[in-house]
């Protein structure tokens, strides 16, 4: 027994060397199969809808992990990856993207930001609706805090491309997707970006419709200035079309025979109702003036201004609004500055007269 211990404690440290050659030998060939399996399985998944793709292997058990989005296609997924030559047994991990019930996508404008959020169906429509946004925005910042979901409707891509070429319209508000129902809110950038909007709404994708349509529109702004000094009366701000524009000059024309027509009105979309209707006779009431400013903001007209005598100011105030068309209205702020008054009181300073006591110097 004593002459075996010897034997034994000579020949059991032989077997370490022969022992680390077969680990090394098995790693050498695990190592490079284990890496082919890998890259082959990956290839298999190169034409599947998936995110978070995870493929490890070791020997030739494969682990799979990746978020579907639908149930056919993780079951396609994982049958890919077992059709893999080489693969013994494949450990799914797969599962499906969470449904979003209602779907709902928003594209939200700031002053400086778009925020594209919510959810959308994959993730090349993701990729797709944020580079639309970046073209249709220039040099705005968009920012995507879109979550990827199961549950669109049907043409979900041709609405929110539909939308994100209204946000570019917007100064600031958000346009969103429930489902099938479309909301809109905010201010347009421009004279007409509301009417642009509901026109570009008309081409939704079948199936969808809008529930709100809140855009409001910037003022609708005409003015006129009446300046004694320079002998002119200036025009600015918008009018609904060429035939308006050309009647209201005219009339302009004929009701300030004295003064020379500067005209720097342009043609825009988006008037009141009933527009040449009451900037006509306001420029009539500010023609009787001797100084003064007609400001028409959407339904809302504005004179002030110096008229000649008492009883032209008191016909301004009492009866230029009951000429206009329904819905308008009009604020007056017209004092009255008879001109021989100011005419003596001048020559009197002038010659050291007393304006209390005219008969002494």
């Amino acid at each position: 027994m004593h002459g075996l211990f010897r034997w034994s404690s000579k020949w059991w440290p032989g077997t370490i060397p022969l022992a680390i050659l077969w680990a090394v030998a098995a790693w050498s060939n695990t190592a490079p199969l284990e890496s082919d399996l890998a890259a082959r399985s990956t290839a298999a998944l190169q034409d599947t809808v998936l995110d978070k793709k995870q493929i490890a292997v070791e020997g030739r058990d494969v682990t799979f992990a990746a978020d579907a989005f639908s149930e056919d296609g993780r079951r396609g997924a994982v049958a890919a990856v077992e059709a893999v030559p080489g693969v013994r047994l494949v450990n799914n991990e797969t599962r499906l993207v969470p449904e979003a019930k209602p779907f709902v996508w928003s594209a939200e404008r700031d002053v400086v930001r778009v925020t594209l959020g919510g959810s959308a169906p994959l993730p090349a429509s993701k990729s797709k609706l944020f580079e639309a946004a970046r073209a249709a925005l220039g040099n705005v910042e968009v920012v995507d805090q879109m979550a990827l979901s199961r549950g669109a409707p049907p043409r979900f891509d041709n609405a929110a491309s539909l939308l994100i070429d209204q946000i570019a319209k917007l100064k600031d508000g958000k346009i969103s997707i429930s489902d099938t129902k479309i909301s809109l809110s905010g201010m347009a950038r421009d004279l007409g970006g509301r009417e642009a909007i509901a026109a570009g709404l008309k081409n939704l994708p079948e199936g969808f419709s809008v529930a709100a349509n809140d855009i409001k529109a910037p003022p609708y702004i005409f003015q006129a200035y009446k300046d004694p000094v320079a002998v002119t009366l200036t025009l600015t701000g918008y009018v609904p079309d060429n035939t308006v524009h050309t009647a209201l000059v005219a009339a302009a024309s004929r009701k300030f025979f004295g003064e020379k027509v500067v005209d720097n009105l342009k043609a825009s979309v988006g008037a009141p109702a009933g527009f040449a209707g009451a900037v006509a006779p306001a420029l009539g009431a500010l023609s009787r003036l001797s100084t003064g400013t007609l400001v028409v903001s959407d339904r809302e007209v504005k004179l002030s201004g110096d008229a000649f005598y008492d009883a032209a100011a008191v016909q301004i105030r009492n009866g230029l609004g009951k000429d206009f068309p329904q819905g308008w209205q009009f604020k007056a702020d017209i004092s009255v500055k008879p001109r021989y008054a100011s005419s003596c009181f001048r020559i009197w300073s002038a010659r050291g007269v007393s304006a209390s006591n005219p008969g002494t110097r």
